[in-house]
């Protein structure tokens, strides 16, 4: 391919810049030798001149390790310290390399725009920037260590993932008979054997991935389109790329679904119609079908039982087919049509919708057709249809038709391997933004597979493209809602299963990055988002090379995608030491606490906010509306769920107290009557508004209203997000309100503290604390009873106060006992 070609070029490049650089270093250091015989240079065993700040640090290495082998003589775990030196180690190395090779970096900070404009001088800075966040890990590493050899702290032993024997249970990873959460990065250095113990390990992660070369399409180790050749024969060199992978790791695969090989399309010329960027192929497409379940039964027999499956096998990556006019994607040449396929298959879809009453789609499409086989639609539609039923209609069909394409394509797995578990990687922008013509029912994906997939983001900063929104800085330090709200709902949709993050991008992403983010931002929204359901996350991205160098897929710009995956190297945690070190300290102590983790999990969710897909496909605010609510209830000391028509039909009613409708007009039948069925059992329902339910999913007037029946019918007349806050905590029972109360002073109007409370046996309580405000909370913490209480903060093993602060990004566990 052209990038791995290009990729080579550069590298060869890069490796010529840096003996340059070497040699005009070495010669530099003899010139100033003879003409300064008084001055001291310190050099390294390549005669090469090392940096005042690299001295600081390898005189802190020092330092460290001597602590470390004082603190083993007392057996006291450095594992954590063990991950500090060797990203210190690495990170060293990396500062040099990129010292040496200006030009590479200059050219990395070039792909991205945001940086493009200072790229020579970010280029010239990042090598004692790397240095500078390398002394002040280790700065904290000696303080911390410190006070455990003092006696003044006492840290919980880490718990290290178990990279050959962990399992999958029902709703959890298992590692050494405890409850674990595997972290890895995603994607990780193409061309380096999974072996290479400089890049699998406990301080990166150590999960063997089965086809994580993004770019280009025709990958090692995925399994992808051209696994079959057109004699209906396997490729069985490309196939050993899959099934020489050791079975020695655990791991996932993926089921690369972007290219389609030219044989298939010279047979099926409307392949490609209606296809989007991660699926480069139309999937109603017969032959296509008929290839991928092929692919999918010979790679899920040849790898049944295998490690590299234990967390799943990736359906798609990042599914998506936006299909209203004007959408960014079809700049692209996403769904800029559809196939002869897909459109039989709508009018089918329609027959069915519509009972075979072609009248009665006249009537409500205004349009004439004499049959169902006549129907025709332009695609992408026009947005001035949205609220119409030729709207509803397609978006919905648009939905059924991708989860139709999933369980085929999970039923050929099953049906060579019936344990294997899946997940697809959905973006969480297909659930939290307002658009509903990308195709995803992200309800019905997450009832589907046997394990939740996604990859949800953060922005720990500003987003940095012009004209993007950044409101939530004004009240908080980072995005956390789109992570908690997310979560939330995937977790009230699919409780007892297993939650797997394949690409998280709290770290950085194509809208936001910070060189120097904050360590305590990683902390807080990694433990946020375990704390919230997620099982093992595979970051985004490493991409460094164990010399160094940028792997080979980021030397060049990539046409069909912007900023390109050149543009991700910029600014992400390949520059940043303390960063990718906070990562792996913060998992080190979720893992440490895997257990209480877990225990604060199993709370029930007893305020439910009704979520329609009805509503959100015919209006333009429903997400930006309904997170409004979801935050103003957020900070009450309790998880909150959500409630579908499949949800109230599915799961036990006493999982929760009260549902919340709140911005929903439209529902089809069903979902009117599934509310209507739990107010007969004895539900309690509250609406915002007598017009709420009102509209089926053409925005016709619905005759039938909402009877109290045997349960509570509460229906305020009101838009004000405090009134409906009030009334829905009126309604939760005494028994799920938490039994720790804290009464917050963060010198702002709004909550910023969130917690989580859980009984234990012996009449203590565990509680978890996060700040994610901009500012020092005073804390006033108590029992629901009024007794006093004891404090004890699990990550020190010392006391506090029932009075005290917690910072910004602050992440406490604590136990509290009464006095």
């Amino acid at each position: 391919m052209v990038v791995s070609r290009l990729g080579e070029n550069m590298k060869r490049h890069f490796l010529a810049a840096s003996i340059a650089s070497v040699l005009i270093l070495a010669s530099g250091c003899n010139q100033q030798s003879n003409n300064a015989e008084n001055q001291v240079v310190t050099v390294n065993s390549d005669n090469i001149a090392v940096s005042p700040l690299e001295q600081e640090a390898r005189a802190k290495l020092k330092i460290l390790k001597g602590m470390m082998e004082e603190a083993q003589s007392k057996d006291v775990d450095v594992a954590r310290e063990e991950t500090i030196v060797w990203f210190s180690e690495q990170f060293l190395k990396f500062a040099n390399w990129d010292e040496a090779n200006p030009e590479a970096i200059e050219m990395a900070f070039g792909y991205e725009r945001y940086y493009a404009p200072n790229k020579k001088q970010l280029a010239l800075d990042l090598p004692d920037f790397e240095r500078q966040k390398v002394i002040q890990i280790l700065d904290k590493g000696i303080d911390v260590l410190g006070q455990e050899l003092r006696g003044e702290i006492k840290r919980r032993p880490v718990n290290k993932v178990d990279w050959q024997g962990t399992k999958a249970a029902d709703n959890m990873f298992i590692s050494n008979g405890k409850p674990i959460f595997p972290y890895d990065y995603f994607s990780k250095t193409v061309g380096q054997p999974l072996t290479n113990e400089d890049i699998y390990n406990d301080h990166l992660g150590a999960l063997y991935h089965g086809g994580e070369n993004l770019y280009p399409v025709d990958h090692d180790r995925a399994i992808n389109s051209f696994l079959v050749k057109e004699d209906g024969t396997f490729d069985q060199e490309l196939m050993k790329e899959l099934t020489s992978i050791p079975d020695t790791n655990v791991g996932f695969l993926y089921h690369w679904i972007m290219g389609i090989p030219e044989w298939v399309e010279k047979q099926e010329p409307e392949v490609r119609k209606g296809r989007s960027l991660f699926t480069g192929f139309d999937i109603d497409n017969p032959l296509a079908r008929e290839v991928w379940g092929k692919i999918i039964r010979e790679t899920g027999r040849l790898t049944k039982g295998k490690k590299v499956t234990e967390l799943g096998f990736v359906l798609a990556n990042e599914p998506h087919w936006f299909s209203e006019k004007g959408h960014w994607t079809h700049r692209f040449k996403e769904m800029n049509s559809i196939s002869s396929y897909t459109l039989n298959k709508f009018r089918n879809w329609l027959n069915n919708k519509y009972d075979g009453d072609i009248a009665t789609l006249n009537n409500n499409w205004e349009t004439t057709y004499t049959s169902f086989n006549n129907v025709n639609i332009e695609i992408p539609l026009d947005t001035k249809f949205k609220g119409q039923p030729i709207w509803f209609d397609w978006m919905r069909y648009n939905m059924d038709r991708s989860t139709e394409w999933f369980k085929f394509m999970q039923d050929e797995l099953h049906a060579v391997n019936a344990d294997a578990d899946t997940h697809i990687k959905v973006m969480p922008r297909m659930f939290m933004d307002n658009a509903r013509s990308g195709g995803i029912d992200t309800e019905a994906l997450a009832e589907l597979t046997t394990m939740v997939g996604h990859d949800a983001k953060s922005f720990g900063s500003k987003n940095i493209r012009p004209g993007k929104s950044s409101a939530w800085l004004e009240k908080y330090s980072y995005h956390w809602g789109i992570v908690a709200m997310f979560h939330d709902f995937m977790e009230s949709v699919s409780p007892d299963k297993i939650n797997v993050n394949s690409e998280s991008h709290f770290l950085s992403s194509g809208q936001w990055r910070d060189l120097d983010t904050r360590t305590s931002y990683v902390r807080s929204v990694y433990w946020l988002a375990t704390l919230l359901g997620m099982d093992a996350n595979m970051g985004w991205f490493w991409a460094r090379d164990p010399d160094g160098s940028p792997e080979d897929r980021l030397e060049g710009e990539l046409d069909f995608f912007d900023p390109g995956l050149g543009g991700a190297y910029a600014g992400s945690n390949n520059m940043q030491p303390h960063v990718t070190n906070e990562v792996t300290q913060v998992m080190y102590d979720l893992n440490s606490f895997s257990e209480e983790i877990i225990e604060l999990r199993k709370q029930s969710r007893p305020i439910r906010l009704f979520y329609s897909e009805t509503t959100a496909i015919n209006t333009d605010d429903y997400m930006t509306e309904g997170y409004k609510l979801y935050e103003k209830l957020f900070f009450e000391g309790f998880p909150l769920g959500f409630a579908t028509k499949n949800i109230i039909q599915k799961q036990n009613h006493e999982d929760w107290d009260v549902i919340v409708v709140y911005r929903n007009d439209y529902v089809t039948d069903d979902e009117f009557d599934s509310i209507q069925s739990y107010l007969n059992a004895g539900g309690t329902v509250i609406l915002d508004s007598s017009n709420a339910l009102s509209l089926n999913e053409y925005g016709q007037k619905r005759s039938a209203k909402l009877t109290a029946s045997k349960g509570k019918l509460i229906v305020l007349n009101t838009s004000d997000l405090e009134k409906i806050k009030q009334r829905a905590l009126a309604e939760v029972k005494q028994s799920n309100m938490p039994e720790v109360l804290i009464k917050e002073e963060n010198g702002v109007s709004h909550k910023t503290t969130m917690w989580r409370v859980v009984p234990q046996t012996n009449g203590s309580y565990l509680v978890n604390i996060l700040n994610v405000g901009h500012n020092t909370a005073k804390l006033e913490l108590n029992l629901k009873n009024g007794k006093g209480v004891v404090i004890k903060d699990l990550m020190t093993s010392n006391n506090l106060s029932s009075t005290f602060e917690l910072a910004s990004e602050q992440v406490l566990l604590l136990e509290v006992t009464p006095r």
